[in-house]
């Protein structure tokens, strides 16, 4: 009897060599095969759309469009791909974030050799997989509060918004982000106050920090 298709992945780190290593680690196992790299999520979204996918592997922080965005994105075009989030960070705001925009799980980059193989095989068999720093009560929390329509920790900018804080963030004029969202810079004006109304915040300082915690930019 023929062997099944391995599972068709797409990766997107800005970083060759640490995409490099975890490509090994996936081709190594006969039931996963790379086939589209990213520098950055809109690559990964760009390849999305040229290759099929079964599963995205996502660095959370990437510059233009980070792995959070990219997930969004993925899960909103592409509803059957998995998704795993990778991440350099133990951190409970990314982990929370990961969830919210449909990924299957979160992994460390410091036990990737450990747990990404079974992260991938958890995703494609439709199961969430939880690295060992994150108690399960906290998935269980998630879901409930999913299940009765409450809103989870952060989150409170639009996705819109997510991109207009981290071109900030990245130090960007109010003109190069009309420029880079195909927008008016009114509109980036408008943006700015909401988000800062928004958050209680009152400079782009503060904006910066909140975009680190959240995961649209690296400290």
């Amino acid at each position: 009897m023929a062997s099944e298709a391995p599972v068709r992945i797409l990766l997107a780190d800005d970083h060759v060599l640490v995409r490099r290593g975890v490509r090994l680690i996936l081709d190594a196992e006969p039931d996963l095969a790379v086939v589209a790299e990213a520098n950055d999520g809109a690559e990964a979204v760009a390849a999305a759309k040229e290759h099929e996918i079964d599963l995205a592997v996502l660095d959370v922080a990437m510059p233009r469009m980070t792995g959070l965005q990219a997930a969004r994105e993925l899960n909103r075009r592409f509803p059957t791909m998995r998704i795993l989030l990778l991440s350099m960070y133990d951190s409970e705001q990314y982990f929370f974030e990961a969830l919210k925009v449909g990924a299957s799980g979160y992994v460390l980059k410091s036990v990737a050799d450990q747990d990404l193989i079974s992260a991938c095989r958890a995703a494609m068999r439709g199961e969430p997989f939880v690295y060992a720093g994150a108690l399960s009560v906290l998935v269980r929390d998630v879901l409930d509060r999913n299940r009765r329509g409450e809103p989870l920790p952060g989150g409170a900018l639009t996705p819109r918004e997510d991109e207009v804080v981290k071109l900030i963030a990245e130090g960007h004029s109010n003109k190069e982000i009309a420029e880079a969202l195909t927008i008016s810079v009114k509109t980036v004006e408008r943006h700015r106050a909401n988000i800062l109304a928004k958050l209680g915040m009152r400079d782009r300082t503060e904006l910066t920090r909140y975009a680190i915690r959240a995961g649209l930019i690296e400290p």
